[in-house]
C-alpha cells in the first residue's frame, strides 16, 4: 500500500514540478500552460503513451491536469468508434462531463461560502 502511494506522489509530484519549472523558467502564462498540458495528456493518449503510466501511478496519472486531457482523448476515440465522426464532438465531452460538473458545483458552494478579494500587488 505505501508503495502504491510513493508511486502516486512521484508522478504527480513530477507532473507539478514541470509546470512550476516553466512558470519559473519561461515567459509562458498559467493558462498557456494549462493548454500545453492539456494538450500533451491527449497526445500520449491518442499515441497509447498514457495507460502505461496510469497503470504504475493511478491517480498520480489521472488527477493532474494531463488526466484531464487523456479522458478527453480517450472518450474521443470511443464515441469515434461507436458513433463515427459525430464522436470527435460528442466524445471528450461525455466523458468528462461529471468532472466538469463537480467542479462547477463545487466552484459555486465555494463563491457562496467564502468572500472574495481583489489580490493586491
Amino acid at each position: 500500500m505505501w508503495l502504491m502511494y510513493l508511486k502516486v506522489f512521484l508522478v504527480g509530484g513530477f507532473i507539478c514540478m514541470l509546470g512550476q519549472l516553466l512558470i519559473i523558467k519561461t515567459n509562458m502564462t498559467s493558462s498557456r500552460i494549462l493548454v500545453l498540458f492539456v494538450s500533451i495528456g491527449a497526445i500520449m493518449e491518442a499515441f497509447g503513451l498514457y495507460d502505461p503510466i496510469v497503470n504504475f501511478a493511478s491517480a498520480g496519472a489521472t488527477v493532474p491536469i494531463t488526466g484531464f486531457g487523456r479522458s478527453l482523448a480517450k472518450g474521443a476515440i470511443e464515441a469515434v468508434k461507436e458513433k463515427g465522426l459525430l464522436g470527435v464532438l460528442t466524445g471528450g465531452l461525455t466523458a468528462t462531463a461529471g468532472g466538469i460538473a463537480a467542479a462547477v458545483a463545487f466552484a459555486y458552494l465555494m463563491a457562496l461560502i467564502f468572500n472574495s478579494k481583489t489580490k493586491k500587488y
